[in-house]
């Protein structure tokens, strides 16, 4: 799955939902629009059982993430006269703004900053304020991360945009009898540049994600605004790119699986699910630090505040459910969940166990300038030619 991309075209949603109660137009209703997998079914029933008002759940899980940014899109456009629609369709529609219909969305933290320029959310009020009780339980990094300006931008002083309920890195997986056999496995960003894997290594086809691993083993910042700056970041670039088989931010597992490649990098919310049905790979940080990303929980602009959308928020930020979270959808907790060896595949437990010291080094891909964007994708364009 693509966690990087914007895509420019609209796309359907064919949503399987997921309800709990009975019907009733008088029933208080809780709407969710979320990323398929990322919350398991049965922490919905738990939170289900644990209220005391006659409530319906009504959870709808979407398949890709830019297809719950492209509906936030669209609640918010304004309808087409039939005149601009053409005469092929004759629709009535009403001027003025779609209804947003939930009153939460996941969204990933490479979207909040397009998200809240676009004026697709609306902030949490007084967070401070007991509403959102177990806030205080996170990890100021994630307070951080979604605390922004009106223009997206990380800002102490700005506004709460979003929740974080699970996270994941960019993480090197490797078939590990090939690579043992050449007397190494890998552990940092500079392994990538190793004799012997020549054309047997996919990269994510980002920007972002490429220049920015080159830069962590430069012992520089993913965020690093002005690339000229960076001696040497060319050139290696150019020799990363002859160890490259081939880019792809979706297709990039069944090679390795294959054997047609014998390593990749990839999003850790791809890699974890396979591990425990391909026991000959493997996966690892990489000790420098790494990209991250985080799934929030957003408010659609025009939706009322709902004190049920708050209880749910608190529900996945509770220590026992963050924990459920983690280990069913193969993901990390911003809520320390103290996971242990029993509660999942060994393959799996180092990744979800975080290394503080790689936690401190990694890095959010955070908003970078429009002349910084176009720098990155030129040179990324370059080295591949």
């Amino acid at each position: 799955m693509d966690r990087r991309s914007f895509l420019l075209g609209t796309s359907t949603l064919a949503l399987s939902q997921l309800l709990f109660g009975c019907g009733g137009n008088k029933q208080t209703q809780l709407k969710v629009q979320l990323l398929k997998g990322s919350i398991p079914g049965q922490v919905v029933n738990q939170f289900h059982k644990g209220l005391q008002q006659r409530v319906q759940l009504k959870f709808a899980p979407v398949e890709h993430i830019q297809d719950l940014f492209h509906q936030l899109q669209n609640w918010q456009q304004k309808p087409k006269t039939s005149d601009e629609q053409g005469w092929s369709r004759f629709i009535p529609f009403r001027q003025g703004q779609k209804t947003a219909d939930a009153d939460l969305v996941t969204l990933g933290d490479y979207w909040l900053q397009a998200a809240i320029e676009q004026k697709l959310i609306q902030p949490f009020q007084e967070v401070q304020g007991n509403q959102l009780k177990q806030w205080s339980a996170l990890d100021e990094r994630w307070k951080q991360l979604v605390t922004r300006n009106d223009q997206g931008i990380l800002d102490t002083q700005g506004k709460v945009w979003g929740a974080p309920y699970r996270w994941g890195s960019t993480v090197i997986v490797y078939n590990r009898d090939k690579l043992q056999k050449l007397g190494w496995t890998p552990k940092d960003w500079s392994d990538l540049w190793r004799d012997g894997i020549q054309e047997r290594i996919s990269l994510l086809n980002q920007p972002r994600e490429v220049i920015g691993l080159v830069l962590k083993k430069l012992g520089k910042s993913y965020n690093t605004d002005n690339l000229d700056q960076v001696p040497d970041l060319e050139k290696e670039l150019q020799i990363l790119n002859q160890q490259v088989k081939f880019y792809s931010s979706n297709n990039y597992l069944e090679p390795l699986i294959m054997e047609d490649t014998w390593l990749a990098v990839g999003w850790s919310s791809d890699v974890l699910p396979v591990l425990g049905r391909y026991p000959q790979l493997a996966a690892v940080i990489p000790q420098s630090g790494t990209a991250m990303w985080a799934d929030l929980w957003v408010r659609p602009a025009g939706i009322t505040k709902d004190i049920l959308s708050d209880q749910w928020i608190d529900f996945c930020w509770q220590p026992s459910t963050a924990k459920q979270i983690s280990v069913l959808t193969k993901s990390n907790s911003p809520i320390s969940t103290n996971i242990a060896t029993s509660d999942i595949q060994e393959p799996l437990w180092s990744l979800l166990q975080s290394d503080r010291n790689v936690f401190d080094k990694s890095e959010f891909l955070l908003p970078l300038p429009p002349s910084a964007i176009k720098q990155y994708e030129s040179l990324f364009a370059k080295i591949k030619v």
